[in-house]
């Protein structure tokens, strides 16, 4: 005879129903959603705007024109890694959080923590002013996203 996993949708893992995650938990999980999206966005615009050479030639004017080439190649490679990194984050905190582990919550609040310290060292960085415009728009949804996250009915949702 077929015995479902006990872990499944539908049931805790003692078996009994799973609560339906609270309102606050479902805006969490779209906030965390729409970061992913303002991620690959953020991606798709650092490819195409790129790092300006000549705003790195100016804050290191002894920098060869091979080297101010290649800082701006490693530039787009770093900021391409990390994005996708950033995206599949957003997407497993986000499913995580849905499925009411407490891990998640937690774990999203440090990385809103580092990404508040990456948006602070990443202003002084020379770029794009269209490129500067996406960190501090995915913090700003990271922020609504921890924000629901530690609402009372979330926080009973993960206990």
């Amino acid at each position: 005879m077929y015995q479902p996993y006990p872990g499944g949708d539908t049931t805790s893992v003692t078996g009994a129903p799973r609560e339906p995650e609270p309102a606050t938990v479902r805006n969490a999980v779209r906030f965390m959603y729409a970061g992913a999206v303002a991620s690959l966005i953020g991606v798709v615009v650092g490819l195409t705007q790129g790092v300006s050479k000549s705003a790195i030639h100016k804050a290191a004017p002894n920098l060869t024109t091979s080297q101010v080439n290649t800082a701006a190649s490693l530039a787009v490679i770093t900021s391409v890694v990390f994005g996708i990194i950033g995206i599949a984050l957003w997407l497993v905190i986000a499913r995580a959080s849905a499925r009411g582990r407490n891990w998640a919550r937690i774990t999203g609040t440090v990385f809103f923590a580092l990404e508040t310290l990456s948006l602070l060292l990443g202003l002084a960085r020379p770029q794009v002013t269209l490129v500067k415009v996406f960190p501090i728009l995915i913090w700003l949804i990271g922020l609504g996203a921890v924000i629901f996250l530690w609402r009372p009915d979330s926080s009973r949702y993960f206990s």
